[in-house]
């Protein structure tokens, strides 16, 4: 919002003179509701004499001044809890009941011992009795649930944007990593070396050569059935990364080692196909090998619905700028579908990426 030329100054005092305890929005806030309440609350707590009488209006201002300070630093530390506590735009109605009873009682506890004080004042002549509390508390009570109602609506709208902004951004990942796995589908280098494989294995062992076109079709007839699936058991994912290994094998030689677990029976959990493929080429395009030094990958399938990827951690010395979007994608894509967060470790030795799996297809659709 721009702000007129002729306001700059006052704009400026203001904010040179916000305490550090509130936030910019607390502080034009507490400054905009003054300017209503405060005379008005005062004529109130104080009756006609806060306006016919020049010290009870001085003397009444002064304590005003002081008690409306204290209740906001209070009440605002109280509104600050309720807020983290009853977090996001679901919780509105539970947030906006339970700050209204708990601020509403805090500002009549915090009335009534001014309330007290004050009827000690000579100066001031207010009774300390039951019906000008009531009459202070109907008025508290109206007051704190007209503002605790505009404040969660403008609160519950904000954070519904920002969810809103949150879904864009993750669909919007999801679409790119869609994207990825299909022109991966279709990848130009990987069909090259696949092809000049094969040309070297023809002559030298044709066995071998018709195992690897064998691998080389299911994993091309895997990855052409990806985008018809949101998730895959865990099983199928492992059986097509062990097909995936193979091709690995062969292409790279003694300079790679890719360990795969032992599967009995089928393991639980369900997870985005293709997602432990990009772990595994994530390895391969971080990392240095040789057959001196080969680069070891290793899956591992948790006890706790989990599975992860682990590899040797050798660098590449000089490299390009290396695109870490598919790993980014993929992160993106498991906070979509669980609220468990994908697990990333990285020791003098290793690099793990730990992927949490999704029980129950079902409750995804």
């Amino acid at each position: 919002m721009t702000i007129p030329r002729f306001l700059l100054p006052v704009h400026q005092l203001v904010e040179r003179s916000r305490p550090a305890f509130f936030s910019r929005n607390e502080w034009w806030f507490h400054l905009a509701l003054a300017l209503v309440s405060f005379p008005i609350g005062n004529y109130l707590f104080f009756g006609q004499s806060y306006l016919s009488e020049g010290s009870v209006f001085i003397a009444g201002s002064l304590v005003g001044l002081l008690m409306y300070g204290s209740s906001v630093v209070v009440l605002t530390l109280l509104v600050r809890r309720i807020m983290a506590h009853y977090t996001g735009s679901q919780r509105t109605l539970q947030r906006t009941l339970v700050m209204i009873g708990l601020v509403s009682l805090t500002a009549m506890l915090l009335n009534l011992i001014e309330l007290y004080v004050c009827s000690r004042l000579s100066l001031f002549r207010i009774g300390f009795t039951w019906q000008t509390i009531k009459a202070m508390w109907l008025i508290i009570v109206t007051y704190v649930g007209i503002f605790c109602l505009v404040l969660n609506l403008f609160y519950a709208y904000t954070e519904w944007k920002k969810e809103q902004v949150e879904i864009e951004q993750l669909r919007n990942q999801a679409l790119q990593r869609q994207f990825d796995a299909l022109k991966g589908q279709v990848n130009p280098h990987f069909l090259f070396n696949s092809l000049s494989s094969i040309s070297a294995l023809i002559g030298e062992d044709n066995a071998l050569a018709e195992r690897f076109v064998d691998d080389l079709a299911k994993v091309y007839r895997y990855m052409l059935q990806a985008g018809n699936r949101p998730l895959v058991p865990l099983g199928e994912e492992l059986t097509f990364v062990g097909t995936y290994a193979q091709l690995l094998r062969v292409r790279y030689g003694a300079a790679i080692r890719i360990e795969l677990p032992v599967i009995v029976n089928d393991p639980p959990g369900y997870l985005p196909p293709l997602s432990l493929q990009t772990l595994v080429d994530n390895a391969l395009e971080h990392n240095s090998m040789s057959a001196n030094r080969p680069l070891v990958i290793q899956v591992r399938v948790g006890p706790l619905l989990t599975v992860a990827v682990v590899n040797s951690l050798q660098r590449k010395k000089r490299h390009l700028a290396i695109n870490q979007r598919s790993l980014s994608a993929l992160m993106a894509q498991f906070q979509h579908l669980i609220t468990t967060p994908v697990r990333i470790d990285e020791t003098d030795a290793t690099f793990s990426v730990t992927l949490p799996l999704v029980h129950d297809i079902v409750a995804v659709h």
